[in-house]
């Protein structure tokens, strides 16, 4: 029965139909300045007609049926065979083989291949982030296994296809393949030293069964999987693929799926190894330094997908205050809520440029781009993954009481805003390995005061900032104590040298005022209202 008590008016249509890319303009602009002049047209069409899908309500819709119908696990087929099998929605694979085909897992083998990747993730995440963890991982294996020539010659291909085939069949069979990782266990969590999981060397040299389990292992129905064990040498690195080359299947006992806060449509189990098949990657003993590559990949994927959580937070937000009225005018125009919004998007902005800024020195290779990595990944990593939350809280109160209903996806974005602080080494890791880098590598500190002081001496804040730092380096006594705060540093000073150099005028403003010299309150909207704030809210608007 229609109702005839009243007339729907003033609210807000949805954000649907439009260039999540070319809406972006600090996204569009880290592209342009980091691509060569060869790669940057066939970069930005790619990068453009991705934005148009991701914006899309199909894929839109894609994303929210993925959410919405988690995978289930079956561990036993109607016979009571052992099949160790999870079900996905179709959304889910349809997601999935949009972002293979979108070169999701292809960056290593293309001109500028980490900073188109990394765009088209930041932009992937905002459709739906629990599929972008299988496409992260595939990506990560192919520095691990790069240690191992003939590995790395017989699976690369395989991971940097953009061909996705979810057939369990043996990856020599399949014109594509996904990789997931096991490394934490019940006893020892980050502590991966602590691992039990034993490796015993079989008659074929490189090969180990491995018993044991992983408390935590991403993407299950992988094709293959690196994990940490225990071998005769010490922690050592295997491969441990899902279907064997006779076709039969390894053992990979899954005993059930994690329940988590968010990240609803990926599946993340706890796995049981029993006389498992493994293929050594790199020397035994040598497990940790082999993987790290791997590691490394996945936290800067951590800051990218966080990175995209904030801009479609920031994007909900600001497109609902520019079309919802109150109090006389639209939301937007209100000072006060003006004010809000312009600090989401800086925080929003900050983010993208320092994500993409790494992703370049993945490009460039350099021997100084390698050494900003080693400290700049960890800093960035920890500081952009724990401003995620904070900014998707602050971004559904913009939408009212409308922020908190399902409806308007902002609760999805929120439950999912935590994650990527936790994956890859919570906090307290990345704090400790900022200062692992500088105490080992005296190049980490240099190639990253050679970064920032590009910017010294085109804002006083900055310059005092960066004075700041040193300071704090000057005195490492009980550093450990502070490495939060010192790590905290690193990364506001890094993002504010990035937007003094390369963003507008009252964007490097507004951040040198709110986050380098203190002159903003604790929570987001305090921000001195005399900036320019409507042309960082403008700049910050997703136009359909």
């Amino acid at each position: 029965m229609a109702g005839t008590t009243h007339t729907v008016t003033n609210q807000v249509p949805p954000l649907v139909q439009y260039d999540v890319f070319g809406s972006d303009r600090a996204l569009v602009e880290a592209v342009e300045r980091h691509l060569t002049p060869e790669a940057r047209e066939d970069g930005l069409a790619e990068l453009s007609a991705l934005g148009h899908t991701c914006g899309s309500a199909q894929v839109q819709e894609w994303g929210a049926q993925a959410n919405e119908n988690p995978p289930r696990l079956r561990t036993h087929d109607r016979y009571g065979r052992r099949i160790d099998e999870v079900e996905f929605h179709p959304a889910w694979h349809r997601l999935l083989g949009k972002g293979v085909s979108a070169g999701l897992t292809a960056a290593w083998r293309r001109p500028g291949g980490h900073v188109r990747r990394a765009a088209a993730f930041l932009m992937w995440t905002q459709v739906e982030a629990g599929n972008c963890c299988p496409l992260s991982m595939t990506h990560a294996a192919v520095p691990a296994l790069r240690t191992d020539p003939d590995l790395a010659a017989r699976w690369e291909p395989r991971l940097t296809s953009t061909v996705y085939d979810r057939a369990l069949r043996p990856a020599g069979q399949k014109p594509g393949a996904l990789f997931g990782m096991g490394m934490t266990e019940k006893q020892g969590g980050s502590d991966v030293r602590a691992n039990t999981t034993a490796a015993r060397p079989l008659a074929e040299d490189g090969t180990y069964a491995l018993t044991g389990h992983k408390w935590f292992c991403s993407a299950p129905m992988s094709d293959a999987f690196l994990v940490l064990a225990q071998a005769p040498g010490g922690l050592t690195c295997f491969l441990v693929p899902r279907v064997l080359e006779d076709g039969t299947r390894n053992v990979f006992a899954l005993q059930r799926l994690k329940d988590k806060l968010g990240n609803r449509s990926n599946a993340s189990a706890e796995v049981e190894f029993d006389g498992t098949w493994a293929r050594r990657v790199g020397e035994e003993g040598s497990g940790v330094r082999t993987i790290i590559g791997m590691v490394a990949a996945t936290r800067l994927d951590c800051v990218l997908g966080s990175a995209g959580l904030m801009r479609q937070a920031v994007a909900q937000a600001v497109h609902h205050c520019a079309h919802r009225e109150a109090f006389g005018g639209k939301l937007v125009d209100k000072p006060l809520m003006r004010n809000v919004l312009a600090d989401l998007a800086l925080e929003s902005e900050a983010a993208t440029t320092l994500a993409l800024r790494l992703a370049a020195a993945y490009d460039d290779g350099g021997e100084q781009e390698r050494a900003l990595l080693r400290i700049a990944v960890p800093a960035a990593k920890y500081w952009v993954t724990k401003r995620c939350a904070p900014v998707a809280v602050e971004a559904s109160e913009c939408l009212g009481g409308n922020g908190y209903v399902e409806e308007s996806g902002m609760p999805r974005l929120v439950r999912e805003s935590p994650l990527n602080s936790v994956w890859e080494g919570a906090g307290n890791v990345q704090a400790l390995d900022v200062l692992r880098a500088l105490r080992r590598d005296p190049a980490t500190l240099d190639a990253y005061l050679r970064e920032v002081g590009q910017a010294r001496g085109a804002d006083h804040r900055l310059d005092a900032a960066i004075k700041g730092v040193l300071t704090d380096l000057a005195d490492l006594e009980g550093v450990e104590g502070r490495a939060r705060r010192l790590t905290e540093r690193l990364a506001l000073v890094l993002q504010g040298s990035l937007l003094v150099r390369y963003a507008p005028p009252e964007v490097a403003d507004a951040f040198c005022a709110g986050r380098l010299s203190g002159d903003a309150g604790t929570a987001f909207g305090t921000l001195p209202h005399t900036l320019n704030l409507a042309s960082i809210v403008e700049r910050a608007h997703p136009q359909p």
